[in-house]
Formats: structure tokens, C-alpha cells, sequence
């Protein structure tokens, strides 16, 4: 089949060759699910959304709408689906289906549809404080939701590798630090989306608005916080304030809060060193 590919989605796949072989294998598996869940398929979403998996609007057979997505292989996002399933919709969308061997899940489609950064960032900050408080929950034993430490440990691998290009190292290896000490087992761990921001909460007909794309392990709720964070633009402009803010409105401890969004200013890995990151790490650096 003529398989439409978002841009996005393309660079990422070419980064590794188990990305490579998934995405030469993705018109196949698209065929597999068409038949099996009897779908007829749209036009792939673009931006965001299309990062990271092949994602499109259906039709099922019996003229609803869902949703098709098939995740590109990632760490991060290897129990989206049972995360979904756990939830059950409240407050995500709503899973139909999923095939783990073919990374996909059928998900309740949201209409309208629209994002939650059409709303101003104060706005945001009070609806995805109440998401979050929907969100937090753990699961009973057993589970099959990796530790925050998991991902954690992943990230400091890739910092670390890049050792060389690190413009302070002394940030650097404080917010490694940090990343340890943070991420052992307390007794608010919860169920995390770890992705949870403004373009992952779109509009709903059944409930205003709904959490797509989330990423789950179970670990401290203050962590869950820095998403939105670092998709704020006040975290650039004036970082204290808006970490004191969404810790308030969610009941959690200012400087844990603060902390976290430190050592992910400071630690965590990309691919371009130098920028708004270590602004913020250093605006917001431990005193002690």
C-alpha cells in the first residue's frame, strides 16, 4: 500500500535500525489491522502527534470514529497501552484495542479535538493540575509498571555518553545526583504519565477535556509536574514562581518540585547542549 509518512516520524525512525526495520514493516502491520479490526483509514495526523508513531483517524465497521496508533519502538513508552487500560478513561481517552506485538491501540477519538495550548498557560496550569490529581493512583501487585528510576537510569546513560559536551559539568553531575536521590521508593508513589503537557490534552465530547499519550511508571507525583512545566513559557521567563505555583495547586513540596525540574534542566539528554536549559538549572540550583 501508498503509505503516507509523517516527516517527523521519519527522522526519528532512522536513529536505529530496530526503528529502521519497524517502519519498513509499518504498511504490513497497517494491512494486519485494517482486516483484523476492520478499520478503513485516514490521512496520518502531522506535528506533534506524528513524532514518535504513525498515528490517523478511522472509521470502524460500524461507522464510529477512533483512532489508530502504532508507536514506533521507544523505553519510554512500552506500557502505554496498559497504562490506558488502567485508567480506563478516567481521565484518559479511552482504549478499544491493542496488539503489543504490533505496538498498536485503537483509542476513542476526541471531538473536537483541540489541544489545550489554545488556552493561555495559566489557564493550563489549573486544568492539568486536576488531571493530575485524577491521574495519581497505583495499581495493585502485580503490575507490569517499570519504576521512574527505570527511565531515570536510561536517561543517565545517554547524558553521560555525552560527557564531552557538556558546557557545566559541575550542573551536570548535581542533577545526575539529584536524578538517584529523587527517583528511590517513597510511600506516595503513584502511577505516572511522565508526559503529561498541554498538546497531550485535547477536547472531548464525553468529558471536557482528556489525556492522550501517556508514558507510565510509578514513582513520586512530583515528578509528574515537570512535563508542563518545560513546555511553559514562564519556566524560561521566571522559573521559581511557576514551579511554587503548580506545586501549591497540586499540594506537593515547592522544593521537591523544584529539584526535579532542576535535574531535568541540567541532566537530562538531548541533543543540542546550549540553550534555555542550564538558564533555567542554574536559576534554579540547590543553595545547600
Amino acid at each position: 500500500m501508498k503509505l503516507k509518512l509523517p516527516r517527523q516520524l521519519q527522522t526519528n525512525c532512522s536513529k536505529t535500525p530496530e526503528r529502521v526495520s519497524w517502519l519498513r514493516r509499518l504498511p504490513e502491520s497497517l494491512e494486519i489491522l485494517k482486516g483484523r479490526w476492520s478499520l478503513t483509514l485516514g490521512e496520518p495526523f502531522e506535528g506533534d502527534n506524528g513524532s514518535c508513531a504513525w498515528v490517523a483517524p478511522v472509521a470502524r465497521a460500524d461507522g464510529t470514529s477512533a483512532v489508530l496508533k502504532l508507536g514506533m519502538p521507544h523505553m519510554e513508552s512500552e506500557h502505554e497501552s496498559q497504562g490506558l487500560g488502567f485508567w480506563d478513561g478516567d481521565p484518559t481517552v479511552r482504549l478499544l484495542e491493542a496488539d503489543r506485538e504490533l505496538s498498536a491501540i485503537l483509542l476513542e477519538r476526541c471531538e473536537p479535538g483541540t489541544s489545550l495550548t489554545t488556552l493561555p498557560e495559566p489557564e493550563q496550569d489549573l486544568i492539568i493540575a486536576g488531571l493530575l490529581r485524577r491521574l495519581w493512583r497505583l495499581p495493585p501487585k502485580p503490575h507490569p509498571f517499570r519504576p521512574l528510576s527505570a527511565m531515570l537510569d536510561a536517561w543517565s546513560a545517554e547524558t553521560l555518553i555525552d560527557i564531552e559536551r557538556w558546557p557545566d559539568a559541575g550542573l551536570v553531575r548535581e542533577g545526575l545526583a539529584l536524578f538517584r536521590d529523587l527517583a528511590r521508593p517513597t510511600k506516595e508513589q503513584v502511577l505516572l504519565a511522565t508526559d503529561l503537557h498541554a498538546g497531550n490534552v485535547l477536547r472531548s465530547k464525553r468529558e471536557p477535556w482528556l489525556v492522550i499519550d501517556p508514558k507510565p511508571f510509578v514513582g513520586d507525583p512530583s515528578y509528574d509536574v515537570t512535563q508542563h512545566l518545560f513546555n511553559c513559557s514562564r519556566l524560561t521567563s521566571n522559573p521559581e514562581e511557576i514551579v511554587n505555583r503548580m506545586a501549591d495547586l497540586l499540594g506537593l513540596d515547592r522544593e521537591r518540585v523544584r529539584r526535579w525540574t532542576f535535574a531535568r534542566a541540567a541532566a537530562e539528554p538531548r541533543e543540542h547542549w546550549h540553550g534555555d536549559r542550564f538558564s533555567i538549572a542554574r536559576a534554579l540550583a540547590p543553595s545547600t
